[in-house]
């Protein structure tokens, strides 16, 4: 079974037909591939991962006039065909003497585990026992295609979520965050889609690692015995082609593939060949110091230190982070650079094609080594040019920073409608006055009302979701205003009234819910006070931006 010459990628063609291809007829021109069709949003993005890796490994354009060249005017299918043959024989699934996709070189005697660990983060004996199977439950996936377990492999091996003991973590860290530039209109062939995100090889060079290492090996590490990690050693960019970042291999593992015919739990179909099980053993490839991949955006936490993938637990997933993910800005405190592909894209591809573009974000949010949930969302790339973006990122965090003010307001007055908040001794009451140690809301008794706290959350999300068409509305009014260092005043005002106004109207509609009891109508009346004390501020940021934006 094979990766490259295998009819198994599943694909809607833009007939509407759904069908499993070779990866490389991605290029047909008769009724061409419009989307990817995999079983699970995480396959999904991993499927993109790998043709991506694929283009950049065996079809990189030289320069981005060639780009530009197979951009306007697809590849023809044979040539893709001849490529992709020439690394043929290392994307093998079973082969009992040869390499196989990201599994060990060698064979071992390791820890036998279920499938189920592979898929979509790993359990652990530990995990089982004490019933913390959250994002993945087990028993629910026993038995898989070889084709499926081969992208959870893959899956596992490039988002690297922490494992257990000497078990290597991945070489973005701990589920980093991916960004993938898409065309604005989502009809596009998926050519287009994964040919914006291969760089050409003049790009790759900015791609850490080392380039006089060209043997088929220092890309794709199963292809020879692992550089093993005993005592930590690390595999620094040095000792690897750059582009290994598209092919890590932090973790030792081999697939059982068995003949059986049965059904695929996770695609559904009828298989004649299963993966049940695979085994594991410690001490895989330790990618440390320096590796960072095009597809993701990294930190820099101080100078002496080498920059950081950006994880999917430091990000929301939302509109906060489009400056961190477009036009470096910042994460945790810190400045944050975009992917590389993003930068290239907004300096040269965006212009060239005529599209602004829109950014897919995904990633896992994971608990050390415990995934609690997948993330994903898509965003307007919105490009500018290099001698605005100062500008636009201090409009944007100021904007953004307005609507944290009003998300706190909003659910500060929450509180004081529903509850009596305890007062502390100086007479205040806030959000940490009625929250317990537990992390649950309390009443003036004491007593636990722990469904209220997801509520509050759930308003919070609410608010970014439903603010986010203003928010890059205003954005786009802002891209397209005469170059201008002064604060776009007037697009301030409609900003604020916009979620001055959705504050006011999410506190009316919830604040009244809870009882229809007399004092709980008094409690609600004074905290709508509260509310608009908040929104018209007598002193601080938010009362100097609503001073600023009177003035106009």
């Amino acid at each position: 079974m094979n990766l490259i010459t295998d009819n198994w990628l599943p694909v809607i063609r833009a007939s509407g037909k759904l069908e499993k291809v070779a990866p490389w007829q991605i290029a047909e021109k008769d009724d061409p591939i419009i989307e990817l069709n995999a079983p699970r949003p995480d396959f999904q993005g991993a499927l993109y991962q790998f043709l991506i890796g694929l283009l950049q490994t065996c079809f990189a354009p030289v320069d981005e006039e060639e780009w530009l060249d197979y951009w306007e005017k697809l590849p023809k299918e044979e040539l893709l065909h001849e490529k992709f043959m020439n690394m043929a024989l290392a994307y093998n699934i079973d082969d009992p003497v040869g390499p196989n996709f990201m599994q060990d070189y060698e064979d071992f005697e390791g820890e036998e585990l279920p499938i189920e660990d592979l898929i979509g983060g790993a359990l652990s004996d530990n995990t089982r026992h004490n019933n913390r199977d959250l994002f993945i439950k087990r028993d629910y996936i026993k038995q898989i295609s070889p084709y499926w377990a081969a992208i959870a492999l893959f899956n596992l091996q490039i988002t690297g979520v922490l494992a257990w003991g000497q078990h290597r973590i991945g070489m973005r860290g701990n589920g980093p965050v991916t960004t993938i530039v898409m065309p604005t209109n989502d009809h596009t062939v998926i050519w287009k889609k994964i040919w914006l995100n291969v760089l050409t090889e003049e790009q790759s060079v900015s791609v850490p690692g080392n380039i006089n290492k060209k043997n088929k090996e220092f890309i794709l590490p199963w292809l020879t015995t692992t550089r093993k990690s005993h005592n930590k050693k690390a595999t620094l960019p040095e000792h690897g082609h750059p582009l290994q970042v598209y092919w890590p291999m932090p973790r030792r593992i081999r697939l059982f593939v068995e003949d059986v015919e049965t059904i695929c739990d996770i695609c559904g179909d009828k298989i004649d060949r299963v993966v049940r099980y695979y085994k594991r053993i410690k001490d895989g490839v330790f990618y440390k110091d320096g590796w960072k991949h095009p597809l993701t955006p990294y930190i820099r936490y101080n100078k002496e230190s080498f920059p950081q993938a950006v994880t999917g637990s430091k990000i929301s997933f939302d509109y906060r982070d489009w400056s961190s993910l477009t036009i470096n800005g910042y994460v945790d405190d810190k400045e944050c650079a975009c992917a590389q592909i993003v930068s290239v894209f907004q300096a040269e591809r965006s212009r060239d094609i005529g599209d602004s573009g829109r950014l897919w974000c995904f990633a896992y949010d994971a608990d050390s080594a415990q995934v609690v949930r997948w993330y994903e969302a898509r965003f307007p790339i919105l490009c500018t040019d290099a001698a605005r973006t100062e500008s636009i990122r201090a409009w944007v965090n100021e904007l953004i920073e307005a609507a944290k003010y009003h998300i706190l307001a909003l659910k500060q007055a929450l509180i004081r409608a529903w509850f009596n908040p305890r007062k502390s001794r100086t007479g205040n009451d806030t959000w940490s006055h009625v929250v317990n140690k537990k992390g649950n809301i309390v009443n003036n008794s004491g007593k636990s009302i722990p469904q209220h706290l997801s509520t509050l959350h759930f308003i919070e999300e609410n608010f970014w979701k439903d603010t986010e068409p203003s928010f890059f509305q205003m954005l786009s009014d802002v891209m397209e205003m005469a170059d201008s260092r002064d604060r776009p005043l007037a697009i301030y005002k409609r900003w604020i009234e916009d979620i001055r106004r959705y504050s006011i109207k999410t506190f009316e509609s919830e604040a009244f819910s809870f009882s229809a009891e007399e004092r709980s109508i008094k409690r609600a009346v004074s905290a709508k006070k509260y509310l608009f004390n908040e929104l018209w501020p007598a002193k601080g940021f938010l009362a100097e931006l609503n001073e600023l934006i009177d003035t106009i």
